[in-house]
């Protein structure tokens, strides 16, 4: 948008950096909360007047949300927000009369007032007011069922643009609301951040948004949410989908969301997935609670000692490896695929880089590392971690067959309290504000 416009789209506001007046970014826009005005008017079939801009959800660190009121924003201009330097630092709560324009609106099937024609929002267009720092909703960017009147087809569905008071029922609860337009403004966010959205939808909405999001997509927005909603999200897919979800899920995270789950339930979505997905995860469950056996990923990187470093590290730079698990090889006898032959040694990636691609990994092999039974409990295993300077152990059984590894993120992810996907930027400085007092959140 050019520097100084007054009206810009919610999809260009989407993931915009916003930046305080000395220049320095203080976080990114998820969000534009608005105000439905007359509401009661939409019941019969009127519009109202154009809701008004209360302010924008700003992600700040560690993916906190917090509002900054749209009066404190000083510039909407090339692609990027300008505000105050303070900013009120409270979670943002959305009240019972505000409604998240990406979150609520778009995807959402409204009324062409002229025809009564059904339509689909694909976005929404805002504009400051003249002389003053207020916003409304101005713009509605809709769609067309692609069959019109008389049964005709359109290619693809037309698409057009109204005023505000061209459209009624934005008010109207709606069932099967889609979410391909919702989804389309986030599609480059990284799983965590995507999954930090869903949590702060309504419990519809995020299940409209699982429901349109593909199986490996949500498998790894999935372990990135919190237990509640985990369970919440599985429980509304169907059995089958379930079970293809969980398939894609690394064994760990999908053995922990199955312990959440009643013993039936549990079983029946073990029965459904395919054996050599449910069998890791069943081993997983085997274990007590809390211990290197239950919260191991089944899937480290094993290779036979007559592969050689160039095999070791092309397995390594795999883009799809977490960090921890790439840091280091554990070089096992046949067969590669856990519960492995007999573990003899680890690899670290630092010996790999200095060795000959051409060399063998058994001739490197480090055999003084020792490895962890399953059964060792959560505070021995981050001890272990901490004397060896490590961030991932190998977790073998009393015959030496290695079962996993226990990554330093896992052993994190169950030290820390039950919440903290929710409470991980509590008492975090936001950048920019230099200790300025809370404001109060409604400006």
């Amino acid at each position: 948008m050019p520097a100084g416009a007054s009206r810009v789209f919610v999809s260009h506001f989407s993931g915009v950096a916003v930046f305080d007046p000395n220049g320095d970014q203080v976080g990114r826009v998820r969000d534009v909360v608005v105000m439905l005005r007359n509401r009661p008017r939409e019941h019969e079939g009127r519009p109202g007047r154009p809701p008004g801009v209360l302010g924008l959800v700003v992600e700040v660190a560690s993916r906190r949300r917090v509002f900054l009121p749209m009066t404190r924003v000083t510039g909407v201009e090339s692609g990027q927000v300008i505000t105050t330097g303070v900013v009120n630092m409270r979670r943002f709560e959305q009240r019972p009369a505000e409604t998240l324009v990406l979150g609520e609106l778009l995807d959402r099937r409204v009324t062409l007032v002229e025809t009564g024609e059904e339509v689909t929002v694909l976005d929404v267009g805002l504009q400051q007011l003249p002389a003053r720092r207020d916003w409304e909703i101005a713009k509605v960017f809709v769609r067309r069922a692609r069959q019109g009147r008389g049964g005709k087809l359109r290619r693809r569905g037309e698409t057009l643009t109204v005023e505000w008071s061209a459209v009624t029922g934005f008010a109207r609860e709606e069932k099967g609301q889609g979410a391909a337009n919702l989804l389309a403004t986030f599609e480059q966010l990284r799983p965590p951040d995507l999954a930090n959205v869903l949590h702060h939808l309504s419990a519809k909405r995020r299940s409209e948004v699982a429901a349109a999001l593909d199986d490996s997509r949500l498998a790894d927005v999935l372990e990135e949410l919190p237990e509640d909603d985990q369970v919440e999200i599985l429980g509304k897919l169907h059995d089958e989908r379930a079970a293809d979800v969980l398939e894609a899920m690394d064994p760990d995270d999908a053995a922990d969301l199955l312990s959440e789950l009643p013993e039936s339930e549990k079983d029946r979505l073990l029965e459904l997935m395919r054996p050599q997905d449910a069998d890791p995860v069943r081993r997983l469950l085997s274990y007590e609670e809390g211990t290197a056996g239950n919260i191991m990923t089944t899937e480290p990187i094993v290779l036979s000692p007559d592969a050689t470093v160039a095999d070791a590290l092309a397995r390594v730079r795999s883009e799809d490896l977490p960090a921890p698990l790439a840091a280091q090889v554990y070089v096992c006898r046949p067969p590669d695929q856990t519960p492995t032959g007999k573990y003899l040694g680890v690899i670290h990636f630092q010996r790999l880089l200095r060795e000959p691609p051409f060399a063998l990994v058994g001739s490197a092999v480090d055999t003084g590392l020792r490895p962890l039974p399953p059964q060792t409990p959560l505070a021995a295993i981050s001890s272990y971690m901490a004397i060896y300077n490590i961030v991932a152990a190998p977790v073998v059984d009393e015959d030496r067959h290695l079962l996993g590894a226990v990554t330093v993120d896992d052993v994190l992810d169950h030290l820390l309290p039950d919440d903290w996907r929710e409470t991980a930027a509590e008492g975090l400085p936001l950048h920019g504000t230099d200790g300025a007092e809370e404001v109060v959140r409604r400006g």
